[in-house]
């Protein structure tokens, strides 16, 4: 518990400050003391209502991270995607919006040869059923695989039209699931229409600590309607770390295992009990690293959570 105390009561100014001491390394990328303590405390694992299959609670996103064309960029996500599938990470979410995204998750995957291993999240981002049929064809092509974990409805685009093929895709095996999205929170009330009609399987919303609009009614909705939960924007873009920059991670912190200031920020929204999975993306293999021990340790409790929004608010 030593390297534990030592990490935490430091001051973390930043996320690349966290990182900066040497540790345990996993695949290629260099953890802190506290992160390569949290590799040995289990995964957090939160189960899909409707059919109990469980996931690990951090996942990947891909939005712009992944969009890379270089060698160097595609070796970048390579070793992401090494240190994600090492440390226990299995959802990784896309959409056909997201450039290149899909055709590296493939082409990395294969690599790699964890394919079967992945939980693939892609979205339907176009009117018209023909044309999502074949949007959706083609994200299976560009990501190597028969058959998608979950195929969502992006920003709610042509919904009802999209939500009726892939019903029968999903009773034809095609897709295991299906779901819709937002990043906004002015769309909440939209997804929560489809939350509450039993619909979907999955609903991808933005909440994070500084972005808790969905916690007033689409999360207990999402509780009441047994709909698994995929958070995006969990550092509000950026703007969490914009804020926070400057400021030592409190003491307190080490209560919940929380290392660093990205730990933090997750595990305020891995602690609500609507989430299933939290997806932050990154293309630099230590953030990668540091956001998966987000997935280890303890959580905060409600009490906690308060003070947590209390301190963030004072900054």
């Amino acid at each position: 518990m030593g390297c534990y105390r030592i990490a935490v009561t430091k001051p973390l100014f930043s996320r690349r400050g966290v990182l900066k001491l040497a540790g345990g390394a996993v695949g290629h990328a260099v953890l802190a003391p506290a992160q390569a303590l949290a590799i040995g405390q289990p995964v957090l694992m939160r189960k899909i209502p409707r059919s109990g299959e469980s996931l690990p609670a951090v996942g990947i996103g891909s939005s712009q991270t992944f969009d890379v064309t270089s060698e160097g960029d595609r070796a970048q996500v390579k070793e992401v995607m090494r240190v994600f599938s090492d440390l226990g990470g299995r959802v990784v979410d896309t959409s056909p919006m997201y450039g290149n995204a899909e055709s590296v998750i493939g082409e990395v995957a294969a690599q790699l040869r964890i394919g079967n291993q992945l939980f693939l999240a892609t979205k339907v981002w176009i009117s018209g059923r023909e044309a999502g049929i074949e949007q959706a064809q083609e994200s299976m092509r560009r990501m190597r695989t028969k058959r998608l974990d979950l195929i969502q409805v992006h920003n709610l685009l042509d919904v009802e039209t999209h939500l009726r093929w892939l019903s029968d895709w999903k009773k034809a095996g095609q897709v295991r699931y299906l779901g819709v999205t937002h990043y906004q929170a002015g769309a909440h009330s939209a997804l929560e229409k489809y939350v509450a009609s039993k619909q979907v399987d999955f609903v991808q919303l933005n909440y994070s600590i500084a972005e808790r609009d969905a916690e007033s009614s689409l999360l207990p909705a999402a509780i009441s309607s047994g709909t698994a939960v995929i958070v995006n924007r969990p550092f509000a873009a950026s703007d969490l770390f914009n804020r926070v920059r400057g400021h030592p991670l409190p003491e307190w912190s080490a209560e919940f295992d929380a290392a660093s200031w990205a730990q933090f920020f997750l595990k305020y929204v891995l602690a609500h009990p609507a989430v299933t999975c939290v997806i932050p993306a990154s293309r630099n293999p230590k953030h990668a690293a540091d956001n998966m021990a987000a997935g280890r340790g303890r959580l905060p409790d409600e009490k906690m959570r308060r003070r947590m929004v209390d301190f963030v608010s004072s900054l």
